[in-house]
């Protein structure tokens, strides 16, 4: 039994879920939700911020301010709990109240932003507000988690070894775009490593990370108005692309077997289902999505049926 005395020394990076017995897919779910945020984003989050405290960027009486969607948000709050700093998080009415209630429980300082920006929707409103937090405070510490190289280098160091550690003969991966640190980190290390996985990006509709064209999306995490900093095409054999819909669909399918997973979660086992389905041929593979998120947070979203028939997005059958 672990003893810790932080809650980020404690993050289970070895649980994987078989989704054959209960979906019939071949394929395993890495779950990233057993820690304290409950969501893949401590990694980062962590990394960053002892980054930051090497360098002396972050010292006592810093404040901390970053943009985030969510989850980002929730594991920053986390740690600048448990380390003494001042955290202002910048989010959009996108984020979940759930999220939001457990920020401001946790002692952040939440901004929340209602009007997106005529260019770079609530992504490029959310950097604006930063920017403006950091002007008029001096002892403000911007992370920057969209350019920020400990956001991959946390999953070069930690989440793609853990992978290969538990299946070195991996055929396919399936990682979301949100930041894409979580895909770069791991696509960089497989390709070091020797790896010959192919490597699947599943990105949100409406999200212009891979030139598609931006529209609206309701459901946090995945997805971006802004075309990512951190990501290099080159490290991605194939991108899926998941409509809304199918996430609150594979959310529900996997909540109906007893599985509660995030929103994040449901694009991207929907995504890696889908292109199982086109793919795979019959051949035997192994195949390994990362789940960022467990469910919670969007009890009042993606499994309300209020908020999805107010937003169109009641799964199909």
């Amino acid at each position: 039994m672990p003893i810790i005395s932080s809650p980020v020394d404690f993050n289970a990076d070895d649980v994987y879920l078989d989704l054959r017995a209960s979906l019939a897919v071949p394929l395993l779910i890495k779950c990233e939700g057993f820690n304290f945020a409950r969501s893949i984003k401590l990694k980062a989050a962590s990394e960053m911020v002892a980054a930051a405290e090497r360098d002396g960027t972050l010292t006592a009486g810093s404040t901390i301010v970053e943009s985030s969607s969510g989850n980002l948000g929730v594991a920053l709050s986390v740690i600048a709990a448990s380390r003494g700093y001042h955290f202002i998080c910048v989010t959009d009415v996108r984020c979940t109240a759930s999220s939001q209630r457990a920020m401001e429980a946790l002692g952040t300082e939440v901004h929340v932003i209602r009007e997106p920006a005529p260019v770079g929707g609530f992504l490029e409103a959310r950097l604006e507000q930063v920017r403006t937090l950091c002007a008029e405070n001096p002892e403000a510490v911007w992370l920057d988690q969209y350019h920020n190289e400990n956001n991959w280098g946390a999953h070069y160091r930690r989440t793609g070894p853990a992978l290969l550690r538990a299946f070195p003969g991996l055929d396919v991966l399936f990682v979301g775009a949100g930041t894409a640190g979580t895909l770069m980190g791991c696509a960089r290390y497989l390709r070091d490593a020797g790896s010959s996985a192919t490597v699947v990006a599943v990105d949100a509709a409406g999200s212009v990370t891979f030139g598609g064209p931006s529209g609206v999306r309701m459901i946090p995490g995945l997805g971006a108005g802004v075309r990512p900093a951190l990501l290099d095409e080159s490290y991605v054999d194939e991108v899926v692309i998941v409509e809304e819909q199918d996430t609150v669909r594979t959310c529900r399918a996997l909540a109906a077997k007893g599985m509660l997973f995030g929103g994040s979660t449901g694009t991207v086992v929907g995504g890696a289902i889908r292109w199982l389905a086109d793919h795979r041929d019959g051949r035997d593979v192994t195949a390994v999505a990362i789940a960022p998120d467990f469910g919670e947070s969007y009890l009042d979203s993606v499994y309300d049926d209020g908020w999805t028939e107010e937003f169109g997005l009641a799964p199909r059958g």
